[in-house]
C-alpha cells in the first residue's frame, strides 16, 4: 500500500527536477548565444577593436580575423566558442595575455566573500528587523524600522560606499577603504565596508518580505486558535508562524544574494577591491570582449543554479506548495 502511494510522488518529483534541469539547459543555451552575439552586434569590425590605437594592414587585420577565427561562418564560431566553454575554455584575454578563466579564478575568492559576507548581513539583519517589525506592528519600534528600510531601499550602492568611506573609513578610521588586505583576518577587515554597502538595499528589501510573511501567518485562524488554547505566543510564532513564512523569504532572499553578483562592479570599484565586478568594468572599458562575454555568461549561470535550487528545495521548506503541485 505504502510502495503504490510512494510511486506517483517520486515520479512527479523526478519528473519536476527533470523539467528544472531541461529550462536551465535550455535558458543556458539562449543566454549563451545571445552573450556571444553581443560582439558582433558592436559596430564596427571586431578585429578593429583588438588592435584600436594602431594602424595594421590588411594582412595584420587578416591574421587576427585568422587567428581569433572572424573569418570563419557566425554559427561555426559560436559552435567552436559554445564547444570550448563546456570544456572550461572561454578563450584569451587580450587585455591580461592569459586565459580568461585563469584571470577570473584570480578574481573570484574577493567577489566570494565579499557577497558571502553580505548574505550573513542580510539573513541576520534584513530577516531579523523583518521579524521585529512583525511581532511590534504599529509600535514605534516598526515605525522607525520602516523609515530605515524605506531610506535603504533607496540608497543607490555607490551612495552607502561613499558615506561609509567618508564616516567610518576616512573620518574615524575604524576600517580600510581600499584594497583586499593580506590573511583571512586583514580581508575580512577590509571587506566589512563593501559588504554593508552591497547589502543595505537588499537587506531592506529582505526586512519588507519577511514582515509581509510574517503578518500574512499571524493573521491565519490556526495560529489564532493556537494562541487562544494558551500555547505560549514564542512556541507559536517558533512552529507555525516563522516555519510557514520562510518560504518567501528564502526564495527572495536567495535570488537577491545571487543578484548581488552583478551589484560587486559598483562596490568593488569604490573600494578599489580586485573582484570579478571590478574587472567587468575594466574589461567593458577596455573592449576585452572575452572577459566581458565569461562574466555575463557565469553570472546568469549563477542566477540559473540558484533559481532552480530555491525551486526544487522549496517543497522541503514549505511542505504546502508540495501538497499545491500534487493537487494541480
Amino acid at each position: 500500500m505504502t510502495k503504490k502511494s510512494a510511486g506517483p510522488g517520486a515520479l512527479a518529483r523526478a519528473g519536476r527536477i527533470l523539467r528544472r534541469l531541461a529550462g536551465m539547459a535550455a535558458t543556458l543555451l539562449v543566454t549563451s548565444f545571445l552573450v556571444f552575439s553581443s560582439l558582433y552586434l558592436a559596430p564596427g569590425d571586431p578585429a578593429a577593436f583588438l588592435v584600436r590605437g594602431r594602424s595594421p594592414g590588411p594582412e595584420q587585420l587578416a591574421e587576427i580575423r585568422r587567428q581569433y577565427g572572424f573569418d570563419e561562418p557566425f554559427l561555426l564560431r559560436y559552435w567552436h566558442w559554445l564547444e570550448g566553454v563546456l570544456h572550461g575554455d572561454f578563450g584569451r584575454s587580450h587585455l591580461f595575455h592569459q586565459d580568461v578563466g585563469a584571470v577570473i579564478w584570480s578574481r573570484l575568492p574577493a567577489s566570494l566573500l565579499l557577497v558571502s559576507t553580505a548574505a550573513v548581513l542580510i539573513a541576520v539583519f534584513g530577516v531579523g528587523a523583518g521579524i521585529v517589525g512583525a511581532l511590534r506592528r504599529g509600535t514605534r519600534t516598526d515605525r522607525s524600522l520602516m523609515l530605515m528600510v524605506t531610506v535603504g531601499a533607496a540608497a543607490p550602492a555607490f551612495v552607502v560606499a561613499l558615506l561609509l568611506r567618508s564616516l567610518l573609513g576616512v573620518r574615524l578610521g575604524w576600517f580600510p577603504t581600499i584594497g583586499n588586505g593580506d590573511g583571512l583576518l586583514d580581508r575580512l577587515h577590509h571587506v566589512i565596508l563593501p559588504a554593508i554597502a552591497l547589502s543595505v538595499t537588499f537587506m531592506a528589501l529582505v526586512t519588507r518580505v519577511t514582515r509581509s510573511a510574517m503578518l500574512d501567518e499571524l493573521r491565519r485562524e490556526h495560529v489564532e486558535v493556537a494562541l487562544s488554547r494558551g500555547t505560549p505566543r514564542r512556541t507559536v510564532i517558533r512552529r507555525h508562524v516563522l516555519r510557514n513564512a520562510l518560504g518567501p523569504i528564502v526564495t527572495v532572499s536567495a535570488l537577491l544574494v545571487s543578484g548581488m553578483l552583478v551589484s560587486t562592479a559598483i562596490v568593488e570599484t569604490a573600494f578599489g577591491m580586485s573582484g570579478v565586478g571590478s574587472l567587468l568594468v575594466q574589461a567593458v572599458d577596455q573592449l576585452d570582449f572575452q572577459v566581458v562575454q565569461a562574466i555575463v555568461l557565469l553570472v546568469v549561470a549563477a542566477f540559473v543554479v540558484v533559481n532552480a535550487l530555491v525551486d526544487l528545495l522549496q517543497p522541503l521548506i514549505d511542505p504546502r506548495t508540495a501538497a499545491d503541485g500534487s493537487a494541480r
